[in-house]
């Protein structure tokens, strides 16, 4: 009967399957956001060093072309991601009061989500080429 409530494994704990069962899967999804974004951030500096002019109307065409949105669309939701997972980890290694825990993670969620969403609003509206007037 002990047994059954004893804690992970070494071995399950390598895995991923000690007592949260998702470390391994986050460690990845950080590695793997983080590999986009230096792909995708190397496109965007790449990309604005071959524009001829950085102007308004020079940036707001290139972002127009869907060739330029798409890939923007991805860098935004890739760091984004990558962000909150960052900070979660801080808030979680470094936050000892399991309520402040989670009002802090709870705000990282609202803050992540209105950032993706302010930012691929504007990048929509300007590969849609949605006008106010």
């Amino acid at each position: 009967m002990a047994t059954q409530f004893r804690s992970a494994s070494g071995l399950k704990r390598v895995r991923g399957l000690g007592s949260a069962h998702a470390g391994a899967h986050h460690w990845w999804v950080q590695r793997l956001t983080a590999a986009g974004n230096l792909l995708l951030g190397a496109w965007f500096v790449a990309s604005l060093i071959f524009l001829p002019d950085l102007g308004r109307t020079t940036v707001l065409q290139w972002l127009a072309a869907p060739v330029n949105a798409i890939p923007m669309l991805l860098f935004v939701l890739s760091t984004v991601w990558h962000m909150r997972l960052g900070v979660q980890v801080m808030v979680e290694d470094y936050v000892a009061a399991p309520s402040s825990r989670r009002l802090l993670l709870l705000l990282l969620d609202v803050y992540a989500v209105a950032v993706a969403a302010i930012s691929l609003f504007a990048i929509l509206k300007i590969a849609l080429g949605v006008t106010n007037g």
